[in-house]
């Protein structure tokens, strides 16, 4: 298998997982807020790093002082953005949130394939357009007003390609692991900060009842996906990786039907169709 199949692989499964995110995220929010669920499952996923980080002795790569900018750099965006998207979810639906999101994908292209040099295949950029097209179908309501929660998600994926490229960076010095210890210790205090000053605290019963969903989030999402995406990012460019995002608004849509019971527009059923025949030429291989 080539790198640019594994990273292709690994983007599929971690878009089957990330459909839940804006799903179970929502549940939770329901329960102990928004700023609550951010920082909770935070804490849970912590935990885990610092266990993976001690059984793959991976500690020692934070005395690399070359990865401290591109580490630093990784924190205060991915920490900015997921601060943006908890916000912006207490005002929309989960759909809209996963297909919003996914606009990074016009963002990274902006920045680096016209403004910068990353070079994309011609078939693979083809693909890309057809499923940006989809998402915005999908997007762009009947009245051409976006709500505030929008708004601040659309926020969260204008600078998404920037976390995405310090992570890049960030890997050629440390493991996935390490970069996602690191970037939960640092983010950590300012979100739990805020989240003290701003939402009311939260009783043992809303705890409880917010559980289940705070450990997929901080186990499934923030470990295992987040693990996924960046070895992603180190096989494939970014804007080849924000594209195939285009695959979880799709799911989202269908599994927000079947457990939140959002009905989907018509608008957005078409749009979904776009984004599986660009998601299917994005990963073909390209023959020389």
């Amino acid at each position: 298998m080539t790198k640019e199949r594994e990273g292709e692989v690994l983007m599929i499964g971690l878009a089957i997982l990330e459909s839940w995110f804006p799903i179970l995220s929502i549940v939770s929010m329901s329960y102990v807020g928004a700023l609550h669920t951010y920082t909770y499952s935070l804490v849970i996923a912590l935990v885990f790093f610092l266990v993976l980080m001690y059984k793959k002795n991976t500690f020692k790569e934070l005395k690399n002082k070359n990865a401290y900018k591109d580490l630093l750099l990784t924190s205060f965006w991915i920490t900015s953005l997921f601060l943006l998207v908890f916000i912006g979810m207490q005002y929309t639906t989960a759909g809209n949130m996963a297909v919003i999101v996914f606009l990074q994908l016009l963002f990274s292209f902006v920045y680096f394939n016209i403004i910068g040099n990353e070079k994309i295949d011609t078939p693979h950029l083809i693909g890309a357009i057809i499923m940006g097209i989809g998402a915005l179908i999908i997007l762009i309501p009947d009245n051409l007003i976006f709500n505030k929660g929008d708004l601040y998600i659309l926020a969260a994926a204008a600078i998404a390609p920037f976390a995405n490229f310090y992570q890049k960076r960030a890997r050629k010095h440390c493991s996935s692991v390490t970069i996602l210890g690191f970037r939960t210790v640092v983010g950590l205090p300012f979100i739990a900060l805020l989240t003290y000053y701003l939402e009311p605290t939260v009783t043992y019963e809303q705890l409880i009842s917010a559980l289940p969903y705070l450990l997929f989030i901080g186990i499934v999402i923030y470990v295992i996906s987040k693990i996924m995406w960046i070895e992603a990012l180190h096989r494939i460019s970014i804007t080849k990786v924000s594209a195939m995002l285009g695959l979880v608004p799709a799911m989202t849509l269908v599994f927000a039907y079947l457990y939140l019971q959002e009905v989907p527009e018509v608008r957005q059923m078409l749009g979904v169709i776009p984004i599986l025949i660009g998601g299917y030429i994005l990963t073909k291989p390209v023959k020389s």
